[in-house]
């Protein structure tokens, strides 16, 4: 597995205005700040988007890259989302070649295994599709890779935090 450098999630609320992203991603080009992965999308609110971050913190602190954020006039408000504390998923879109003796078995076989979708088949190659935490698709590329990956995309994580467990009174009642 690749080395394990120290990423944070940002969940950015900006205004659904044209160039937010680019003052945003403008900022971290400026300020050397690495980006792991970003999604973008508006929210139910269509004045406002949301954009999710992951962010490169050996380099840079994640309170500085806050700091820097909330200089920003469109930003609406700041969340860091912790691993432990979220839902992270991630969404990875492979072609991979099945020339090889048993390639096709073995890529069925994996799909099978992750809960993978084949999107398409040619004569050597197929297509998969793998929803899941970033560390399932991790996983699941490493072992695709012995078998010739042609083409790979991920769409980078989108994360919510994760729901209040506690019950509260009233909640909880007898099944019957």
């Amino acid at each position: 597995m690749k080395g394990l450098p120290s990423y944070h999630t940002l969940v950015v609320m900006v205004e659904n205005k044209p160039g937010v992203l680019a003052r945003v991603t403008g900022l971290f080009a400026r300020r050397e700040f690495n980006i792991h992965s970003l999604a973008v999308a508006p929210t139910d609110d269509e004045r406002i988007s949301r954009i999710t971050i992951v962010a490169d913190t050996v380099s840079t602190p994640v309170e500085q890259i806050v700091n820097q954020l909330n200089k920003l006039i469109n930003v609406v408000k700041i969340d860091e989302l912790a691993p432990e504390a979220s839902v992270e998923q991630e969404l990875l879109m492979a072609t991979v070649s099945t020339a090889s003796a048993g390639g096709r078995g073995q890529v069925l076989e994996l799909c099978q295994i992750f809960d993978a979708k084949v999107l398409d088949t040619g004569s050597t190659e197929m297509m998969v599709r793998l929803a899941g935490s970033p560390r399932k698709l991790d996983d699941f590329e490493e072992l695709l890779r012995p078998m010739g990956i042609v083409a790979i995309q991920r769409t980078g994580r989108v994360a919510l935090p994760r729901l209040d467990r506690t019950p509260t009174p009233g909640s909880l009642r007898a099944v019957v």
